[in-house]
Parts: C-alpha cells; structure tokens; sequence
C-alpha cells in the first residue's frame, strides 16, 4: 500500500456534524476515505461506461471463439458429469 498524507480540507459545519452523529469524531477520516473510494470507483466506472472502449477483448477470451453457445453447452456438459444418478449432486463434507 501507498503511504499516507495528511491533506487539509474544509467541511461546512453541518456536514460535519451529519458525519459525526453517523460515525462519531473519531470515525471521520475513515468515513471520509471510505466515502471518496467509493466515489472514485463510481466515477471511473462511469467515465469507462461512457466511452467507445469495449469491455473487453476478444483475443482474451479465446473459448468463445466460435460463439456463446458451444462453451455454455461445453460448461453445461462438464457440470453434468459431476452429478450422480438422478441428477442431484452430493452434499459436499
């Protein structure tokens, strides 16, 4: 993990006091930490969400390949295989 810094910012006093009575003074910075990731991820996935990139590559996904539906069938197929008779599978121990 990345080293800390301490960085000074300004709240209005109501907010401040909406955070306290949620998380009490000494729970602050971790709310406030807590809080700004989630934004930050928000904002990315949002940015991502809105551009023309794909969400992914083809070349990364080899076993599609030759569509969905054969690897689904494939996957369906290597499940099966691990049921018992009547098709109910064991209760793992």
């Amino acid at each position: 993990m990345e080293s800390t810094q301490r960085a000074h910012i300004i709240i209005p006093g109501d907010l401040l006091r909406e955070i306290d009575a949620l998380v009490g003074p000494r729970g602050r910075s971790a709310f406030l930490l807590e809080t700004a990731r989630e934004e930050v991820r928000r904002r990315k996935l949002l940015r991502f969400l809105e551009s023309e990139r794909p969400a992914w590559e083809a070349e990364d996904h080899p076993e599609l390949a030759k569509g969905a539906a054969p690897w689904v069938r494939q996957l369906r197929q290597r499940s099966e295989r691990g049921k018992p008779e009547g098709g109910r599978r064991s209760a793992r121990t």
